[in-house]
């Protein structure tokens, strides 16, 4: 059992176009666990977006907190606002955007674990109460070795309108 109390989690700095960034609350790497599993949150910054993505042997629940924004999956627009809650299952394409005026905070929880890991790899470790960095790019070897493990799309999109 791990208990995880605020401030505590693994938190990474998220690349662009996110920006913003991801706490790691669980994931088997911190605590054993019999069915491996994912589980944080991920805060996007007015303006930021999740890259267009599905995910190849996962599946993904979101719930957000805090903020307003939309979701696109597999090209239906859905307002994003505290107590929504999305189900997203093997290859669902999916874009999260924040078009409020402040943050868009969400909780993630993917059975079995792999977002986690590229969090981690594509992210920059954060420390409590750090201001956050300039916009940065993702690094550029990661693309084969995310469809190899979490994600099926060939390459990023940006948020239609």
């Amino acid at each position: 059992m791990l208990a995880c109390q605020p401030g505590a989690a693994a938190s990474y700095w998220q690349p662009m176009p996110a920006n913003g960034h991801v706490e790691v609350i669980f994931a088997p790497d911190l605590v054993a666990m019999p069915q491996p599993l994912g589980f944080g949150t991920q805060t996007l910054p007015p303006g930021g977006h999740v890259r267009e993505q599905a995910h190849a042997h996962g599946e993904t629940v979101i719930y957000v907190l805090r903020g307003r924004g939309r979701a696109v999956i597999e090209g239906v627009e859905h307002p994003m606002r505290p107590g929504t809650a999305f189900y997203l299952g093997h290859h669902r394409r999916h874009i999260f955007v924040n078009e409020g005026d402040e943050n868009l905070v969400f909780t993630w929880l993917t059975v079995p674990n792999g977002l986690d890991a590229s969090f981690r790899d594509v992210g920059r470790r954060r420390q409590p109460g750090e201001r956050a960095p300039g916009p940065f790019a993702r690094p550029a070897d990661l693309s084969a070795g995310e469809r190899e493990t979490t994600f099926s799309l060939p390459e990023a999109t940006q948020p239609q309108r």
